[in-house]
């Protein structure tokens, strides 16, 4: 784990948490119920490539900072909403990839590449009262937030942004592509996602086309 002062906050604006019990009822039953309809794959993870200080710790995480840790690996953190912890506590796998996007920025899009190399386990942040993730009414015996462990695998060839991906998604919805559906847009808010196989090699087709 990084060292206090130094821990990636990778709680992005669209991921905090409301109506805490609701929300946990709600978004758990969603979650039994896809998890019944579809196991996934590939996932799209959220982050924050520019400084934003956020009760006195810069929550800025990119994927150029993801290749400066240790092992190019980190611990994925600080997820404070119930259906991306459910994703990650419940289905995402060892082995998995995972969508490095850049989020709550200038130019918001797919940066690069991450595999999942560690599966769900508990995230300490919820404890430590230091921690900008803290949460108190999480306990030690029945903790609430989970995390993975993520390594860096390569950068896209090219930046894909949210906005050619905006444009792809209206043009499949009417003509049926495998972006039609794709949870950038219909779960806009998690900031970890669910990404089907189809899309997921779609969108890297994308790096040898022109935007």
């Amino acid at each position: 784990m990084p060292p206090k002062g130094k821990r990636k906050a990778k709680t992005t604006l669209d991921d905090k948490p409301g109506k805490k019990k609701k929300q946990e009822n709600q978004s758990t039953s969603k979650a039994k119920a896809s998890k019944q309809q579809v196991q996934y794959t590939r996932w799209l993870i959220k982050s924050e490539p520019e400084s934003r200080i956020e009760k006195g710790v810069d929550v800025k995480f990119g994927i150029d900072d993801l290749q400066k840790e240790p092992d190019q690996t980190t611990g994925w953190d600080g997820v404070r909403n119930y259906q991306a912890r459910n994703f990650m506590r419940d289905q995402m796998k060892k082995g998995q990839l995972a969508f490095f996007y850049h989020s709550n920025c200038k130019t918001p899009g797919i940066a690069g590449i991450a595999e999942i190399v560690k599966e769900g386990y508990v995230d300490d942040t919820q404890f430590d009262k230091t921690d900008i993730h803290y949460d108190p009414s999480a306990k030690e015996d029945n903790p609430r937030w989970y995390m993975v462990d993520i390594k860096f695998v390569r950068e896209m060839k090219r930046y894909i942004s949210l906005r050619e991906l905006k444009e792809l998604h209206q043009e499949h919805k009417v003509s049926g592509g495998p972006l039609k559906s794709i949870a950038l847009f219909t779960s806009a808010r998690l900031s970890v996602q669910p990404v089907t196989e189809d899309e997921f090699d779609y969108i890297c087709s994308l790096e040898d086309k022109k935007p």
